[in-house]
C-alpha cells in the first residue's frame, strides 16, 4: 500500500518478475516432439518454447502435442516440433505488469507468454495460473482490510472519542465512536 495525502492506494501494478518463471524449458525448432514430450516431463511443465539460431520463433504445448500428434496416432519420435507449434510467438516485455500480461492473453487469446528481456532474449514465463494465484492473494488481502475497517454497532456504551454517553456507537478503525465524532471524521 502507498500512503498519499490523507489517502491509503492499494498497489496493484504487480511487476511480472515478481510472479514469472525464470529459466523457461526450451528446445531446438529441429528436436523431435518426443524429446519435446520428455523436456516437458522432466521439468513438470506443460510447454515448451521452440528457438531457431537462439531466438524464440514458437511454442509447444500439451495440448499441442496430444490435439496435433497423439489423436493422429503420429509417432511423436518422426515429428519435428516446428510442424506443431503455434507461432507467432507472442511475448511480453519484462517491465510490464501482471495486468499487462493479463489483458495480453485476453487480445491473443493465449494461456502462456514467456517473458523476454529488451534484447528478446527469453527470461522466463507467466502462465494464466500465475496470475490467477495473485489476483487470489490481493482478493484475500482486500477482504482482510475490509473487515478490519468495518464499522461495528454497539448499542449503548461510553464514546472513545468524547467520552460522552451515547445509544448510537459504532466501531470505526478499532473506536468506539457516537455519531457526532463520526460525523466530524467524514468531514476531515
Amino acid at each position: 500500500m502507498k500512503k498519499t495525502t490523507n489517502t491509503i492506494r492499494f498497489e496493484t501494478r504487480v511487476p511480472l518478475s515478481e510472479v514469472m518463471k525464470r529459466n523457461p524449458t526450451m528446445v531446438s525448432s529441429e528436436a523431435t516432439v518426443a524429446k519435446a514430450a520428455k523436456a516437458m516431463c522432466r521439468e513438470e511443465v506443460g510447454s515448451v518454447i521452440i528457438l531457431q539460431r537462439n531466438k524464440p520463433i514458437g511454442i509447444v504445448t500439451e495440448e499441442d502435442i496430444n490435439c496435433k500428434v497423439v489423436a493422429k496416432d503420429i509417432r511423436p519420435s518422426t515429428v519435428q516440433v516446428s510442424t506443431i507449434m503455434s507461432t507467432p510467438l507472442i511475448t511480453v516485455s519484462a517491465d510490464k505488469t501482471v495486468a499487462d500480461a493479463a489483458q495480453m492473453m485476453v487480445k491473443h487469446k493465449v494461456r502462456r507468454l514467456p517473458v523476454v528481456d529488451k534484447t528478446g532474449k527469453v527470461i522466463g514465463i507467466v502462465t494464466v495460473r500465475d496470475l490467477l494465484t495473485v489476483s487470489n492473494e490481493q482478493n484475500e488481502l482486500l477482504t482482510d482490510l475490509i473487515e478490519i475497517n468495518r464499522e461495528e454497532h454497539i448499542e449503548v456504551g461510553m464514546c472513545n472519542r468524547c467520552s460522552q454517553m451515547s445509544d448510537d456507537l459504532k466501531r470505526v478503525d478499532s473506536v468506539l465512536l457516537c455519531p457526532r465524532c463520526r460525523e466530524e471524521d467524514t468531514l476531515t
